[in-house]
């Protein structure tokens, strides 16, 4: 776990894990190759779907330059978990030859298809998990032309009839509608605020909309080459549209939801939401959700407009944090 110091004084960890001990000692034993912690984990989880689709697609990610999970298949082939971790290492292995091509590099059509039939068969070992239909999601995106609307449609009914509040299932989705990627900027934020308004009060969903503002001017900053200068904050940011949103989230998410720490699942959703609060000017929301925060804090997205250390400490200086 990282730890900085910020301008305050105050530490500002960066736990890849967000804060869940359990995973972090789960994800210890994928580095000697040891997988019953992984059985042991997953199987305590059980069908908290949240907590679940954040603790595989993490282990996911860390299995994905390792042979832990093939070992536990070797040992349990018929284990359940072990096909959905599967599934979400095989994505993570997708997504990082994509990222070591770069962007617009043509990607082999053959490894994603590998991936999507580990997604596929996971699907069908745990019919009622929610978490091998993120990962058919997710992987779409990395398709040259995307999938078949009919294919997508599909895989979002599956996603739905298991979990219709899925926060990830939601975000994957955004994000391959986003410009970005194989949409735009008016259908992903369509999607954004028509998710949020069918969520019940409490769930994370309206935070899509900050989502999909951090898209758009990812997309902004690709087209300037990187130069955050050429970009200007202030009018991405600060216009009465996006002040509204944050104040919108804030009410529907947050004051909805019960006055309980904040689970490892929603911390990066809750990083999103205090970005776009800061950077709003609505000092009220920004401090609120940085005392909510407590020590721990993800990168993204403020790595994206600066120093996410100096960015959050000077916040919370600002708000007395």
């Amino acid at each position: 776990m990282a730890r900085h110091k910020s301008p305050s004084g105050s530490d500002i960890a960066f736990d890849p894990d967000d804060g869940d001990a359990h995973l972090t000692s789960a994800r210890q034993d994928v580095v000697i190759g040891r997988w019953q912690g992984l059985r042991d984990l997953l199987q305590a989880t059980g069908a908290d779907w949240p907590t679940r689709g954040h603790r595989i697609r993490l282990l996911g990610q860390a299995c994905a330059s390792s042979t832990t999970v093939e070992s536990w298949l070797a040992a349990e082939p018929h284990s359940t978990d072990a096909l959905v971790l599967r599934g979400a290492t095989e994505t993570a292995r997708a997504f990082g030859l994509a990222i070591a091509a770069g962007r617009g590099a043509p990607m082999d059509v053959d490894r994603i298809d590998t991936a999507v039939v580990a997604c596929r068969r996971a699907a069908d070992a745990y019919p009622a998990d929610p978490t091998p239909w993120i990962s058919l999601i997710s992987l779409a995106r990395l398709y040259p032309s995307g999938v078949q609307q009919q294919e997508m449609a599909r895989w979002w009914d599956e996603l739905d009839a298991r979990d219709p509040y899925s926060m990830e299932g939601h975000l994957q989705v955004l994000h391959y509608y986003s410009a970005r990627w194989h949409g735009t900027h008016g259908f992903m934020y369509d999607f954004a605020r028509d998710a949020a308004g069918v969520a019940p009060p409490g769930s994370p969903l309206p935070v899509l909309v900050q989502y999909a503002r951090v898209e758009e001017y990812r997309y902004i900053l690709d087209a300037a080459k990187g130069r955050r200068e050429a970009v200007g904050l202030g009018q991405h940011w600060h216009h009465d549209g996006a002040v509204s949103d944050v104040r919108r989230t804030w009410e529907r998410w947050i004051l909805g939801r019960p006055n309980t720490a904040v689970p490892p699942a929603e911390l990066r959703d809750l990083n999103y939401l205090a970005h776009a609060a800061c950077l709003a000017g609505t000092t009220d929301i920004a401090t609120a959700l940085l005392r909510m925060q407590g020590p721990y804090a993800t990168r993204t997205p403020w790595l994206y407009t600066g120093d996410p250390v100096k960015q959050i400490g000077k916040w919370r200086e600002h708000g007395r944090v």
